[in-house]
């Protein structure tokens, strides 16, 4: 299920920003004010299997880029922005170097061209979910994050099925793009938390350092949880990137 909004004429005329939220997440896991973000077209996505999605999730990274294609097909948008956190940003990466063309610009969030993923949380996962999901809860949260958020975000986690959970980070452990980011020349901003432990900001740095066309936000004290720990930086980078999109 997408949740969009068009806010004016104007806005068909420029490239429509899709999110792509990551392992567990939902579209929820992207700021309100983002999803709303005015003069532009947003489409929100809920993955297969997830949050208000039916289906079955992926186990590969090259699945859901090929959900992403498929859903750009099918609402007719030949030119996109993509935005990914986490595993959406594995998507997003894989998606531009597959469908290059398609792609106007690209925003990785909290992510990396390799995502290796620790043998506990997928065994975990499958074994005991709810400690498994505390785990990551706190794995994911930085100093700015309230423990609200946490509840929020533990509970959400809790609603999703164990096996699309795992699938997804499943996905993430195999996902390894670093040899072919010199070839995607897709405009690109990377955003990471400094206090990132799930994804730290070498992983962003190395994106940044690799791929041909793209730059660097590091956003003081977040977590991997960025785009709800400081939405307001957030989301004022990610529409200055979108001003300059062509």
């Amino acid at each position: 299920m997408f949740f969009q909004l068009s806010r004016n004429d104007l806005t068909r005329r420029k490239p429509p920003l899709v999110l792509i939220h990551g392992a567990g997440g939902t579209h929820q896991h992207w700021p309100a004010v983002l999803r709303r973000l005015p003069d532009w077209t947003v489409y929100a996505l809920d993955l297969p299997g997830h949050g208000r999605s039916e289906g079955e999730g992926c186990n590969t990274v090259a699945a859901y880029r090929e959900v992403i294609f498929e859903f750009c097909e099918a609402q007719g948008l030949e030119r996109v922005v993509l935005a990914g956190h986490s595993m959406g940003g594995a998507v997003v990466q894989d998606f531009a170097l597959h469908y290059g063309g398609r792609l106007a610009g690209m925003v990785l969030v909290g992510t990396g061209g390799k995502l290796r993923v620790a043998p506990a949380i997928l065994d975990g996962l499958l074994s005991d979910f709810d400690a498994t999901a505390r785990q990551i809860t706190e794995w994911c949260h930085g100093p700015l994050a309230t423990e609200q958020q946490k509840r929020i975000y533990l509970k959400q986690l809790l609603q999703e099925s164990p096996t699309v959970v795992h699938g997804d980070y499943a996905a993430c452990d195999a996902f390894d793009l670093r040899a072919d980011l010199p070839s995607i020349h897709t405009p690109a901003l990377t955003i990471c938390g400094s206090a990132d432990i799930m994804t730290p900001p070498k992983f962003s740095e190395y994106l940044a350092q690799h791929l041909p066309d793209a730059r660097l936000h590091l956003v003081p004290n977040a977590g991997h949880m960025v785009t709800l720990e400081a939405p307001e930086d957030l989301v004022e980078t990610i529409a200055e990137f979108l001003r300059n999109v062509p």
